[in-house]
C-alpha cells in the first residue's frame, strides 16, 4: 500500500531542475523516513539519516507549492520530532535539534540578509544599548534549540538559529535602535549662570521625562571651559530642552543678580565682615549659587553678585545692620572733695560733718544728696526739694555739687562731655607728657649721656554704652586719673613721682539719670603755719614766739558723676543740646534760691525755713512755658 502511494505521488509530481516549478503534494499517514526519501528524490539532494526518526506525517495541499519549499517542509516535520537538517558538504544530515549548533552550521556575514530553511550562525551588532540588556529582551524570540550569546567587547549578539528567527531578532533590535537613537547637542550659554541653568534644566527634565524609561532619559552636562550645556537624549527630548534654554538664557537675569547697597549709618568694612561670616557658614547645593560680596570703602557701599533670591536675603541683613544707631551723650563731672574741708563746712552750716562716713556723707557723694542721709539744714532743704518729685532730684544733686565748689570743698578736675555710638567705646584724655629718665650711657668722647622717655600723665575717661531702649542704657566705664606728686626735685633719685587712680564699673541707668562713682581716696601730709600779724614776720623771734607750725593728714576723694542721654535719631541731638542749655539755666536759678534759703537758715539758726523749697521749684517751673515742658520731660526721665 505504501509503495502504491509513493508511485501515485511520483506520477503526479513534475520536476524541473532548470526553473522553479509548482507541484501538488497531498499525502497522509506517510512514514517520516519515506517522506525524507521522497524529498531527497524530488530536490535531488543527498540526505543522511543517521538517527532513527519514527512517526508519520500528513500533508494536505489545496493549492500547488513550489518545489524549493519542500526542504522547509521537511525541516518543519523533523522539528516536531526533535530533529533537524544540517549541511555537511554536498549532503544533508538528520541530527537532533539540540546538537545543531555543534555541527558547524553555516556562518553568515554580519549585516547580510539570511534566508533558507537551515540553521545558520550570524553576529548582530547592537548600537546605542547594552548588549546584555538587548539579549534579555530578544531571547524569547529564538527557537527552543537555538543558541544566543553576547560579546561585550564588541557589543555584539552571536545567534545560531533558523534564518526567519534571526531576521525577526534583527528587525526588533533595529526598531529599538531607531526609537532610542540618541543625539548630542551643545548649547552655548551667553547670559545666565551656567551651573544655575543646569540645575534648573535637570529639575525640569525630571518633571516632563520619565527617567525610568531608557528612551526618555536625558543627560545634561555643563562645560565651564566653553560655557556651554551638553544635552544627550533622543532628538525630540533634546529639542524641548533646547527651546527652554533659549527662553531662560536672558540678559536680564544676570543684571538682577547685581546689587550695590550704599550704607548710611554703618562702615562698609564692618558690614562686609559680618556678611562674610554669615555666608561662609551657609551650605549650597551648587557652589556657583554662593554670592560674591565685596566692600567699596570710597563710597561706603556693599557690592553683592549672585542669585536674586540670595541677594534678597542679603539685602534684608544689610538693612538691619545699616539701621540708624543709637547714640548716647554722656555728661561727666570729675572732682576731688577734701574730707577736712567737708567736715569744716558741715560744722559751719550745721551739718553733722564730723559724724558722716565714707559710705554715706556729703564729702563722699555716696548717697542721695536730697535725701535724709545728709543731716542738718542743708540736708533738710535738699530733702524737701528732692522728695517733692523725681524731677527735682537732679537739681538737688547739682545744687549740692555747686554748693561744695562755691565753698572750696571740692575742686573740679574736668567736666567733659562725650558723644558715644551704641556698642562702641569712646574715650577722652586730658593731661600732659613728662620726661622720665630711662638710663644713662657713658663713653670716652661724650661722657655721660642721659636718655629719657615720655610718659602721659592725666585723666582718661572711657565709656562704652549698650542701649536696650530709649529709656535704658548700660554703661561700661573706665576712669584713670594720674597726677604728678613730685617732679623729682624732692627726692634723691631725681625722678618724678606719680599717682594713679583707676575705676572700672558697669551701671544700668535711665535716660537723664545720674550715677556717682566714688571711693578713691588720696592721702597726703600737709604742713601749715599760723602766726600773729606783723609780729610773726620778725626774723627768728617771730617764728619762735609768735608763730606755730602744724602737720595734718589730708584726704581727697575722687568722685565721678555720669549722666547719660539716649538719642534715638541724629536729628534729636540738636534738640538735646537746646534742652541741656535750658536745664543749665534752670540749675543756676535753682542754686540761687536754694543757697539763699540755706544762708537764711544759717542766720535764723534753729528756725525753720519760711519759704519751702517746693515753692522755689514751682516758681522756676512757671517762669517760662518752654522751661516748664523741659522740666516735665526731666521728671518723666
Amino acid at each position: 500500500m505504501r509503495s502504491i502511494k509513493s508511485l501515485l505521488l511520483a506520477a503526479v509530481l513534475t520536476v524541473s531542475l532548470s526553473a522553479r516549478e509548482q507541484v501538488n503534494v497531498n499525502f497522509s499517514n506517510l512514514e517520516i523516513k519515506d517522506f525524507i526519501k521522497l524529498i531527497s528524490k524530488i530536490t535531488h539532494t543527498n540526505i543522511l539519516i543517521g538517527q532513527q526518526v519514527k512517526g508519520t506525517v500528513d500533508f494536505v495541499s489545496s493549492v500547488p507549492i513550489y518545489d524549493d519549499e519542500l526542504m522547509g517542509i521537511l525541516i518543519s516535520v523533523l522539528q516536531t520530532k526533535g530533529y533537524t537538517l544540517v549541511k555537511d558538504g554536498s549532503l544533508y544530515k538528520v541530527i537532533r535539534s539540540i546538537e545543531a549548533a555543534k555541527n558547524n552550521p553555516e556562518v553568515k556575514r554580519s549585516g547580510l540578509h539570511v534566508k533558507g530553511p537551515l540553521m545558520v550562525t550570524q553576529s548582530i551588532k547592537v548600537d546605542g544599548e547594552n548588549v546584555d540588556v538587548v539579549a534579555a529582551k530578544v531571547r524569547y524570540l529564538i527557537s527552543k534549540t537555538a543558541k544566543l550569546m553576547t560579546v561585550k567587547e564588541t557589543n555584539t549578539l552571536l545567534v545560531t538559529d533558523y534564518p526567519k528567527n534571526i531576521e525577526t531578532i534583527k528587525e526588533v533590535i533595529r526598531d529599538i535602535s531607531l526609537k532610542k537613537k540618541m543625539v548630542v547637542k551643545v548649547i552655548p550659554i551667553k547670559h545666565t549662570s551656567l551651573n544655575k541653568l543646569k540645575m534648573r534644566l535637570i529639575n525640569i527634565s525630571k518633571s516632563i521625562f520619565n527617567s525610568k524609561i531608557a528612551s526618555q532619559k536625558v543627560t545634561i552636562i555643563s562645560d565651564d571651559n566653553i560655557k556651554s550645556l551638553i544635552i544627550v537624549g533622543v532628538k525630540e527630548n533634546v529639542r524641548k530642552l533646547e527651546k527652554l534654554v533659549e527662553e531662560m538664557d536672558k540678559e536680564s537675569s544676570i543684571s538682577s543678580g547685581v546689587q550695590i547697597f550704599n550704607l548710611k549709618n554703618s562702615d562698609a568694612k564692618n558690614v562686609l565682615a559680618s556678611l562674610n561670616s554669615i555666608v561662609s557658614k551657609q551650605k549650597y547645593k551648587d557652589e556657583s549659587m554662593k554670592p560674591h560680596i565685596s566692600a567699596n570703602e570710597e563710597i561706603n557701599a556693599i557690592i553683592a553678585i549672585g542669585d536674586p533670591m540670595v541677594i534678597k536675603g542679603i539685602k534684608h541683613i544689610i538693612d538691619e545692620l545699616d539701621s540708624e544707631k543709637y547714640q548716647v551723650y554722656v555728661q561727666a563731672r570729675i572732682l576731688e572733695i577734701n574730707k577736712n574741708n567737708a567736715e569744716d563746712l558741715g560744722i559751719k552750716y550745721g551739718f553733722d560733718g564730723a559724724a558722716i562716713t565714707s559710705s554715706g556723707g556729703l564729702y563722699s557723694l555716696a548717697t542721695n544728696f536730697g535725701g535724709a542721709a545728709v543731716a542738718g539744714s542743708v540736708g533738710a532743704s535738699l530733702a524737701s526739694a528732692a522728695l517733692s518729685s523725681s524731677m527735682t532730684s537732679g537739681f538737688a544733686l547739682g545744687a549740692t555739687i555747686d554748693f561744695l565748689e562755691s565753698h572750696g570743698v571740692s575742686t573740679a578736675i574736668s567736666n567733659p562731655s562725650i558723644l558715644c555710638v551704641n556698642n562702641k567705646e569712646s574715650s577722652i584724655y586730658v593731661g600732659k607728657t613728662i620726661s622720665v629718665s630711662s638710663g644713662t650711657t657713658s663713653n670716652a668722647v661724650s661722657g655721660i649721656t642721659n636718655s629719657y622717655k615720655r610718659e602721659d600723665v592725666g585723666l582718661t575717661l572711657k565709656i562704652k554704652p549698650r542701649v536696650s531702649s530709649l529709656e535704658k542704657v548700660t554703661l561700661n566705664v573706665e576712669i584713670i586719673l594720674e597726677n604728678v606728686l613730685d617732679d623729682g626735685s624732692n627726692n634723691i633719685s631725681g625722678q618724678p613721682v606719680t599717682s594713679k587712680q583707676e575705676v572700672k564699673t558697669e551701671a544700668i541707668l535711665s535716660h537723664g539719670e545720674s550715677i556717682i562713682i566714688g571711693g578713691l581716696v588720696k592721702s597726703y601730709d600737709r604742713e601749715s603755719v599760723s602766726k600773729v600779724p606783723l609780729l610773726g614776720d620778725i626774723p627768728w623771734l617771730g617764728g619762735w614766739l609768735f608763730s606755730s607750725h602744724s602737720n595734718s593728714i589730708e584726704e581727697d576723694n575722687l568722685v565721678v558723676i555720669l549722666t547719660p542721654y539716649v538719642i534715638g535719631k541724629s536729628e534729636k541731638l540738636s534738640q538735646l543740646q537746646q534742652d541741656l542749655g535750658v536745664l543749665a539755666k534752670l540749675q543756676k536759678e535753682y542754686d540761687k534760691r536754694v543757697f539763699a534759703a540755706i544762708e537764711h537758715q544759717k542766720k535764723m539758726k534753729k528756725q525753720e525755713i519760711k519759704e519751702p523749697l517746693e515753692d522755689t521749684v514751682q516758681n522756676i517751673q512757671t517762669k517760662n512755658p518752654l522751661e516748664l515742658e523741659i522740666l516735665k520731660n526731666a521728671g518723666q526721665n
